[in-house]
């Protein structure tokens, strides 16, 4: 079963990435497990990805349930099955009578966002989402880069080589496989360093943006590979097969909507990443922390952007003092 999108593929010869994949570099090609709603489609990992780490690390270390599992079917089935109604919603924002952004639907909000503020907040008031042996989490983070236009923004996201500078400390190191058009395929290696933790991830994805018209892109994403490091950075590590681990991070899965206006671009994700489970028992103890923290995440990540184009455009002189953080000195050094 595929999901169609209705929209035109981008010339993005007119955009183009500002890092190319190395020549030697060797694809790693995923087996088994693809997600249904996203064939044939290449997809693109939003700036993101890491995005819930942090959080479901500090649960399962805080839980002590981070012993080995494995993915199970029925966690996969319903992790499908929920991609494929994300896509179908996409679909709808796609129609000229749906509103494309959320901000389109509360004129408020995009007030909010051009002050310079980043929102964040969960797609569902049951999220994380309970499945079978399984969570799922679900974040929608919102940004306004003033000053600036497509042109500005997609070849920095698409510049994968620069993720573990922009992105740090989640982001440990990032390269291009393959590099088209309209498709892409990377790899990266996340840990969260600010925990005491031996485990690392090992992953690839696979990238695609759309372009709705002159104003309007989208982009969807998922990861194609992802394989736990244990004892990282010790004298034991090794390797885990795929789908087999703390289950930290099994799949992520993202949409991005981008457009143009206001003089400057909007900037809309929904990351969605599926994890192991937790016992119930400790649902009322972890659901605020993984919410506290996953909101605290995004934000750093759409901060960490929009510091990026920002600094790569050169746009810091124009934009507003406090759109352009302390950060955006530093990742680029």
């Amino acid at each position: 079963m595929t999901t169609n999108f209705p929209s035109a593929r981008p010339d993005l010869q007119e955009i183009p990435a500002r890092s190319q994949a190395d020549a030697a570099s060797v694809s790693r090609k995923p087996e088994g497990h693809r997600i249904l709603a996203a064939a044939p489609h290449s997809t693109w990992l939003s700036f993101l990805t890491a995005v819930l780490w942090r959080s479901a690390l500090l649960i399962f270390l805080f839980s002590g349930t981070a012993s080995a599992t494995n993915l199970k079917p029925e966690t996969l089935k319903a992790w499908e099955e929920y991609v494929m109604a994300a896509n179908a919603q996409m679909q709808e924002r796609l129609s000229p009578d749906h509103p494309f952004l959320l901000s389109d639907q509360d004129p408020g909000r995009a007030v909010t966002l051009r002050s310079g503020k980043i929102l964040a907040s969960p797609a569902d008031p049951h999220i994380p989402k309970r499945v079978p042996a399984g969570l799922i989490h679900d974040w929608n983070g919102e940004a306004f880069i003033p000053n600036a236009t497509m042109h500005d923004v997609l070849p920095v996201v698409r510049d994968y080589g620069f993720y573990k500078k922009v992105y740090q400390p989640v982001v440990v190191d990032s390269r291009a496989i393959a590099t088209s058009k309209s498709e892409d395929q990377f790899s990266m290696l996340l840990m969260n360093k600010s925990l005491i933790s031996k485990t690392a991830l090992d992953s690839d994805f696979r990238s695609s943006f759309f372009r709705v018209n002159e104003q309007r892109w989208y982009s969807v994403s998922e990861s194609t590979r992802i394989q736990e490091i244990a004892g990282y950075g010790t004298d034991g590590q090794h390797t885990l097969p795929e789908d087999e681990g703390t289950g930290l991070i099994w799949r992520t899965y993202s949409i991005t909507r981008f457009e143009e206006r206001d003089g400057g671009v909007y900037i809309e994700v929904e990351a969605i990443v599926l994890s192991r489970d937790i016992p119930i028992s400790l649902g009322w103890i972890a659901a605020p922390i993984v919410r506290r923290v996953s909101r605290e995440s995004l934000i750093t990540s759409l901060r960490q952007t929009r510091d990026a184009v920002c600094s790569s455009a050169k746009l810091g002189e124009t934009a507003a003092p406090h759109l352009v953080g302390a950060s955006s000195k530093t990742i680029l050094k």
